[in-house]
């Protein structure tokens, strides 16, 4: 099969060559290490298996703690803002070092960084099992995340840097049909865990996860690594570390500690003068770590848009949608994980089909179609009410799956696409920097945007003691305990909470769908470029 995006010229200004025209300056080690690449010696299946094998690992550990949240709410007494950062600590840090380690991977080796990645992640996850307050529990999923970073880059780029022409855009969309598929995996797991034991099973389990993971790489991927060696780009390593974590930073605290504070205020600072830092810097770097000049490409801007605004839809409803089937409609987490399965199965099967849409209707058409599909199941789902049941939930996801199985494929491909074979490390990460970036920018978002407005459409509580009030207003999951307790009179109270969640839902994913469509709108001129056909 032809790539899907079309080489584009490359003395055009901030245009770049097509992966194809890089081809023989990657290093292809087989299992045994090896020099030089041997096709014959390196079964292509197995390495694809190995690689979407880590990815899983990475996607499901991005996941796994989204439907464990209630029992975090209540055992370690965590609030929305700990809950918030819980998650966004792991996806923060993957965001932030994906990009620094994607280029060490192409110097020191990709399977290399990828083995100690995993080592990593699994020390992490053990210490994370034995965690006995939030404060502890962040700092581990960060440490994970790092690890998680390691990982990810390296499973893309040894893919596109192994399979032969032919079979790449075959291996794209299977590689993004399992970042796909990982998510819904990982609450499977969660949901069955949390079924027979506690939150702390699911540490344990992605700590012997990333032993298998290791295992595979070591027994069916072979090493590679770039063809050319640059001196690291440090000062652009820090800027795209520090860009997010200053936004994310400022959007959970913000909203819980108040917008005027000035270690907010700071954060939104240094997110904009690192910003700008990195444009200054990287036009003034011979060979800087993630080139400015490279969004001056529509193709490569296109695919980077779509990708950042799908994970920040479908990790920011995770966020919350998830609380929904929880605490509303009562579900346990190994339902609330079933419900999600048909929205998984979507999704993989229109990843298999994007390649060919892509072909016949192009680009931009596919991209713009799956980013309003997506936006719209956002919309519909932020109509549903306290007593709207499952079905309208499930119809509206199924829609969105529609947009996320469309914009995944060709968001990748656009990226991986606009830059050479020896820099797919590079590209690789640059299609996980999107992606972590804007799950970690969607979390913040709709966590802040879920937290703020449920905490003003709850009543007066005037009525309960101080200490169960505040309890209320920290968290749904608090809301619902204090009512249990008071018995018949908590009834009450439980409807009142109840709904001020799905008001906090209905804003969070309502403001979303609104980023979604303006952004669908934004690649109105990214050019259709249409693949020959085969």
């Amino acid at each position: 099969m032809t790539d899907i995006i079309d080489p584009v010229p490359d003395p055009d200004p901030g245009s770049v060559p097509d992966p194809g025209s890089g081809i023989g300056s990657d290093s292809v080690a087989g299992p045994s290490g090896s020099g030089t690449k041997d096709d014959g010696g390196v079964k292509t299946g197995g390495v694809l298996f190995a690689m979407c094998l880590a990815l899983v690992l990475v996607t499901a550990s991005m996941s796994s703690l989204y439907l464990a949240l209630p029992d975090l709410a209540v055992d370690l007494g965590a609030s929305t803002a700990s809950l918030t950062w819980i998650v966004d600590g792991y996806v923060l840090a993957l965001a932030g070092l994906v990009l620094p380690f994607g280029a060490l991977g192409d110097r020191l080796g990709r399977r290399a960084v990828l083995l100690a990645g995993a080592v990593v992640l699994g020390a992490a996850a053990l210490a994370a099992s034995e965690a006995s307050g939030t404060t502890a529990l962040i700092a581990w999923r960060a440490v994970m995340g790092l690890g998680a970073a390691m990982i990810m880059p390296g499973t893309l780029s040894t893919i596109t840097a192994v399979l032969p022409d032919a079979q790449r855009q075959k291996g794209i969309a299977v590689w993004s049909a399992c970042a796909a598929v990982g998510v819904i995996l990982g609450m499977l797991a969660t949901g069955v865990l949390l079924h027979w034991f506690n939150w702390r099973s699911i540490f344990v389990s992605g700590a012997v996860a990333a032993l298998g993971v290791a295992l595979a790489a070591v027994f069916l991927a072979p090493e590679t690594k770039g063809g050319e060696r640059h001196r690291f780009d440090v000062a652009g390593a820090l800027c795209t570390a520090l860009a997010p974590a200053g936004l994310v930073y400022a959007l959970i605290e913000g909203n819980d500690a108040g917008w005027g504070r000035p270690t907010v205020l700071a954060a939104l600072a240094v997110t904009v003068v690192v910003g700008i830092a990195y444009v200054v810097l990287g036009l003034r770097t011979e060979h800087p770590l993630l080139d400015p000049r490279l969004f001056r490409n529509r193709g490569f801007r296109a695919g980077a848009v779509t990708i950042a605004v799908q994970f920040m839809a479908v990790f920011g409803f995770f966020f919350v949608g998830l609380q929904y089937l929880q605490l509303v409609l009562g579900y346990s987490p190994l339902k609330s994980a079933l419900a999600l399965v048909p929205v998984a199965v979507v999704v993989a099967v229109v990843s298999e089909v994007t390649p060919r849409l892509t072909m016949r209707l192009g680009m931009r058409t596919v991209m713009m179609g799956g980013l309003l599909l997506l936006g719209t199941g956002l919309f519909t789902l932020s109509l549903i009410d306290v007593d709207s049941g499952y079905p309208p939930f499930l119809g509206s996801l199924v829609l969105a799956g529609l947009g996320i199985g469309l914009t995944g494929v060709v968001g990748t491909s656009a990226i991986t696409g606009s830059l050479p074979r020896e820099q797919q490390g590079v590209a690789s990460a640059m299609n996980d920097v999107t992606r972590e970036a804007g799950a970690a920018i969607g979390i913040a978002l709709m966590g802040s945007l879920f937290g703020s407005h449920y905490r003003s459409s709850l009543p007066d509580l005037s009525g309960l003691p101080e200490p169960a009030a505040e309890v209320v207003r920290h968290s749904a999951v608090g809301g619902l305990e204090v009512a249990d307790r008071l018995g018949p009179q908590g009834v009450v109270l439980a409807t009142d909470v109840k709904e001020a969640l799905v008001t906090g839902m209905s804003v969070a994913l309502g403001s979303i769908a609104a980023i979604t469509a303006v952004a669908a709108c934004l690649l109105v001129r990214t050019p259709q470029q249409p693949a020959s056909p085969e």
